[in-house]
């Protein structure tokens, strides 16, 4: 019987590799973790962690302006990027120091280097050693694109840099029109800078509700966003320390830094993986079943990497149900169905469930009850603020399939209406609710009449 020098080998420190790596220990398995860069992975070091810091410090600008219809005076607030920054630093050390001490809770040891796929049982680390293992964990999520062909492609940033900038650039164009990009938009515009958007297609947030999308763009553009779809870069130039952005159709747009959130990519480039016998699909996503296995049945993969639904609490399931299955004898696999989302632009975002054209082709007939108000704390600002709330109803169940929403706290509220729609609540159900008065979520349980789309006969 062969014996290996670990039960498991996790390639990727991030939250699916942790959570499979702690799990697998917890059932007595013998477990090692490789990670090049810091323990935490994307979201902890420059991902969902740092971005929610810099959303957070952004909206205090409407805070500010907000306290004077509520009584408040003050002098002329004054922001310091490198204290928000500093700040940042010490709360993503902090998470760091806490997932580290997790893993030496559970005597998962630590690989502080790159570790690639020697063989279906074999890690070869950046050191030389060779290291065997009866399963191999690929966790090593996903990176920024960037367009390499681009003239003067040097001299953008994406997400990665932006959270380490030493200075706050007072001109920025964001190159994207993803939840990444409307974001970071709404971070620097937020922060006092002056924004511009491009975007190669129509309409930003493609894939989201059609209500959203055009919620969001023009609110956006109140606030002072410039939003260029249609376009794209042709080449940047860098000149005085400042940088030029030539677009197709010869505009030239000037900035003290240039942004790409053009969409992520896979992290499996140079981990021999295909020499190992490991397929990769036409993305350079790792292809598994629903179990999280590849085509060696020795090395499993999670995250986005795989390219599934990338997002920080999916890998955690799915890093938690491979360890349960390989190791805790417990066989289960995560459901993919209504996985609520955020997008912590300002205004924000919070959906569960399919868009309206979604649930249309899926069901065929549907009912769509929105509404649209100014919440009580922007009427008393003295702001022209708007929050949007949608029901999508499958109509021969009158269950509830989407929920949308628009405004303040959209992200919380959306979190708590997913737990009905996983449950299979009708509009009947969120009608029999009691509403709970003042508050913007009341309206959820409050929206009677069926919205008839412009030149559409009534029912």
């Amino acid at each position: 019987m062969q014996e290996f020098e670990y039960d498991l080998f996790v390639i990727g420190a991030g939250s699916g590799g942790v959570r499979a790596a702690r799990i697998a220990a917890s059932y007595g398995a013998r477990v090692a973790i490789a990670e090049e860069y810091r323990i935490g992975g994307t979201c902890v070091i420059r991902g969902c962690v740092p971005k929610k810091i810099l959303v957070y410090a952004s909206r205090f600008s409407d805070e500010f302006e907000n306290a004077a219809g509520f009584g408040w005076s003050f002098s002329e607030p004054k922001f310091d990027w490198p204290s928000l920054i500093a700040a940042k630093d010490k709360e993503i050390a902090r998470l760091e120091a806490a997932y580290r001490a997790t893993l030496a809770k559970f005597n998962v040891e630590v690989f502080a280097e790159r570790a690639t796929v020697g063989g279906p049982n074999e890690i070869v680390l950046a050191s030389g050693r060779k290291i065997s293992a009866k399963y191999i964990l690929i966790a090593t999520g996903g990176g920024p694109n960037v367009d390499r062909n681009l003239p003067g492609i040097d001299h953008v940033i994406t997400s990665n840099e932006a959270f380490d900038l030493k200075e706050m650039p007072r001109r920025v164009v964001i190159a994207g029109g993803g939840y990444i990009a409307v974001e970071f938009a709404s971070i620097f515009n937020g922060l006092g800078a002056d924004v511009t958007l491009v975007y190669r297609g129509e309409k930003i947030l493609r894939g989201f509700d059609e209500d959203l999308r055009d919620g969001l763009t023009a609110a956006m553009i109140r606030r002072g966003v410039r939003i260029v779809t249609g376009k794209v870069f042709t080449k940047i130039e860098a000149s005085g320390g400042a940088l030029a952005g030539h677009l197709t159709d010869g505009e030239i747009l000037h900035a003290d830094a240039i942004m790409f959130a053009i969409g992520r990519s896979p992290s499996s480039t140079g981990l021999g993986l295909e020499a190992a016998g490991v397929k990769l699909d036409g993305q350079g996503a790792i292809v598994v079943d629903a179990g999280s296995q590849t085509t060696v049945p020795s090395i499993y993969a999670v995250g986005d990497v795989t390219n599934r639904v990338n997002l920080t609490p999916v890998a955690i399931r799915e890093g938690h149900a491979f360890a349960d299955t390989v190791f805790g004898g417990k066989s289960w696999s995560a459901d993919y169905t209504m996985i609520p989302t955020a997008v912590f632009a300002t205004p924000e975002i919070g959906t569960v469930g399919f868009s309206e054209h979604e649930a249309l082709a899926q069901y065929g007939a549907i009912d769509v009850y929105k509404g649209s108000f100014r919440p009580m704390k922007s009427i008393i600002a003295g702001r022209d603020e708007r929050m949007l709330m949608k029901l999508v109803v499958e109509a021969a169940s009158d269950r509830v399939v989407g929920v949308h929403l628009l405004g303040p706290e959209a992200a919380e509220i959306a979190q708590m209406a997913a737990i009905s729609i996983r449950m299979g609540a009708t509009k009947a159900d969120f009608d029999q609710t009691m509403a709970l008065h003042p508050s913007a979520a009341e309206e959820l349980v409050t929206l009677r009449e069926k919205w008839v789309a412009p030149g559409e006969a009534a029912g």
